[in-house]
């Protein structure tokens, strides 16, 4: 029997009750909506709202329904509609009476907001020790690669020569700042809704302030109808998983590419890679591009939910019942790809030579030629046509700018001394940058110990 049958003459359509129902999805709220009774159970009790007795017997049976649900004894029904009606329903069909004065104070509106914000406090701290441990893992790899020279690119064009501690340290950063804004979420997420009612508030003198401090939220919102009506923490929380799903379809970008036979930077481990059906050869990439695929899905259940709340009128709508799977799928999809894409990262294999070799041809060298007639004091604009023009003459003679004798290079500038060679050396290109922030060895190594002393 539905628990809001009385205003009504008659049953509700089978094909309704299914289409209603949303206990298939948010059967994962289990433990958050138990948590939220429990605490609700005792307000009521404190508050003399019920006896206490009658709120110990429903605290303790609610924790004989959460093992029952975790051991595998309790089935779940559509007629329940949801996971707040079904358990409630076997509260009362396990207390009788009793068990129908829970909802006592308190509205399925204000109920599926706290449980709601519950998950996702749960699911944003989940997220957070998932990004430490990739940070982690780039971390230890930066150590190893301090002195790993590579392309470093623009427009997926050879463009200076950095090191591979320096990429990744790149991407050490993205992911910190994904952390902060995940924390900053989280500020937003862990504000008590319960007790707001339906949108109104209630009658009864209960106290919000309890409920705060017994669920561990920071504070309790000011407006019930607020309370209850909006999702903008969801959609914060979309927000920070899409911008961190970014950032690792970036890197996963360029770790496809670099796997493949015209890069040749790296090499994914077997338990990492999957084959051909047809091509006996082959080595796929397919975690890399699974997590850039899953990006796309990951935008979409964002803009899923953006949808839904464009255009609600206050207070609660039933199409905030929609809410939920977005969020679901969202932070399943980036818990799984920063689990896997740590794994990835952490067992494949760095090509030095190549990474080495392909920094020593495409010109990543010029900016330092300029650099060097800057210091004979020759204007930085001058020097910039200067170099072009020896690049385009070494694109003709298929020489390398380090190849070039001395007297070509005074064919284009009589600045030129034999201090050039040393200058334009790739390793001695990275060891010159001086700004702070930069590639260079003592640079990257002063970035690691910063990093260190964060954590």
């Amino acid at each position: 029997m539905k628990l809001w049958k009385g205003r009504f003459s008659k049953d509700s359509a089978t094909s309704a009750d299914e289409f209603n129902a949303s206990i298939g999805f948010d059967r994962r709220l289990y433990r958050e909506d138990i948590t939220g009774s429990i605490a609700h159970a005792e307000m009521l009790g404190r508050q003399g709202i019920i006896s206490t007795e009658e709120s110990a017997l429903i605290v303790k049976t609610l924790k004989e329904i959460l093992k029952d649900i975790e051991d595998g004894k309790v089935e779940f029904t559509v007629e329940g509609e949801d996971i707040h009606m079904n358990i409630e329903t076997l509260l009362t069909e396990r207390i009788g009476s009793t068990g129908k004065k829970l909802h006592t104070a308190r509205s399925r509106n204000d109920q599926v907001a706290v449980d709601f914000r519950l998950y996702l406090r749960k699911e944003t701290d989940e997220i957070d020790v998932l990004l430490k441990e990739l940070m982690e893992t780039l971390k230890k790899l930066a150590e190893e690669h301090v002195e790993t020279v590579m392309p470093g690119y623009t427009h997926l064009q050879r463009a200076q020569p950095v090191t591979l501690a320096y990429h990744l340290l790149a991407y050490y950063n993205m992911f910190s700042r994904d952390r902060e804004r995940f924390a900053d979420c989280r500020k937003r997420i862990n504000r008590l809704p319960l007790g707001s009612g339906a949108l109104a508030g209630t009658t009864y003198n209960t106290d919000r302030q309890f409920l705060a401090g017994k669920l561990d939220f920071d504070s309790v919102l000011p407006n019930g109808m607020d309370a209850v009506a909006d999702r903008d923490f969801a959609l914060e929380f979309l927000s920070c998983v899409s911008v961190t799903m970014m950032h690792l379809s970036r890197f996963c970008e360029e770790l496809i590419n670099w796997s493949s036979v015209e890069f040749g930077f790296i090499e994914m481990d077997d338990a990492y890679s999957t084959g051909s059906s047809i091509m006996p050869q082959k080595k796929n990439p397919d975690m890399a591009e699974l997590i850039r695929g899953k990006t796309g899905r990951v935008y979409g259940d964002m803009m899923a939910l953006f949808t839904v709340c464009k255009g609600l009128p206050m207070a609660y709508n039933k199409d905030l019942q929609e809410d939920k799977e977005p969020v679901f799928d969202a932070a399943d999809t980036l818990k799984a790809s920063l689990g896997i894409f740590r794994e990835m990262i952490s067992t494949m294999t760095v090509k030095k030579d190549s990474m080495r070799s392909a920094a020593r041809y495409g010109y990543m060298n010029a900016t330092d030629a300029a650099d060097y007639l800057v210091s004979k004091g020759i204007p930085f604009r001058d020097c910039h046509s200067i170099i072009g023009n020896m690049v385009l003459y070494c694109i003709n003679e298929g020489k390398a700018l380090d190849e070039l004798t001395m007297e070509e290079f005074k064919s284009f500038s009589p600045a030129f001394e034999e201090d050039i060679y040393e200058a334009i050396d790739v390793v001695n290109c990275i060891r010159a940058k001086k700004s702070e922030g930069s590639t260079s060895f003592d640079s990257v190594r002063k970035q690691l110990k910063d990093i260190s002393g964060e954590n």
